[in-house]
């Protein structure tokens, strides 16, 4: 496969997964969080599928498309652990939350996604809806939607 179809396979699924997602979380109550802004297409996807939630975003630093910019109040600059501590010490809930953050190599990659999952999973409303790129511990996996590729996205609930 070509890293050119790799990518549109990756894109769709991330957008089927979010889509479906949103239907799923329409009876729990809370926010949603983009957790790896990078260039800001799914920060954009999530505001315009789902406007009516908060949507937070946590990033080491603010590089997106100037069209992707979050609101200040929304926008949590910094390591991932503490500004997760954060949100749930000041009491916010998700209702879903998009993991995508990555250094690019497998290996740091997972180890990363399983050091983050308690954080991750402190911040969870019940029943909540976690769709990750990578593994994470500590969460019901789930079935996400059809069509998705096994692997190519993980779809878990918050107990």
């Amino acid at each position: 496969m070509s890293r050119l179809d790799s990518m549109l396979r990756r894109l769709t699924a991330q957008r089927d997964g979010l889509n479906w997602a949103a239907q799923q979380i329409s009876g729990i109550a809370g926010d949603v969080l983009d957790l790896g802004l990078g260039n800001g297409r799914t920060y954009d996807h999530l505001r315009e599928v789902m406007p009516e939630r908060r949507v937070w975003v946590i990033d080491r630093v603010l590089q997106c498309h100037p069209s992707c910019v979050p609101p200040e109040e929304n926008f949590l600059q910094g390591e991932a652990e503490p500004m997760l501590a954060r949100l749930a010490d000041g009491g916010h809930r998700l209702a879903l939350a998009h993991y995508d953050l990555g250094f690019g190599v497998k290996e740091q990659d997972v180890a990363e996604a399983a050091k983050l999952s308690p954080a991750i999973l402190q911040v969870m409303a019940a029943g909540g809806l976690i769709i990750s790129g990578q593994p994470l511990v500590g969460f019901e996996e789930i079935d996400g939607p059809e069509g998705i590729p096994e692997g190519r996205y993980m779809f878990y609930r918050a107990g």
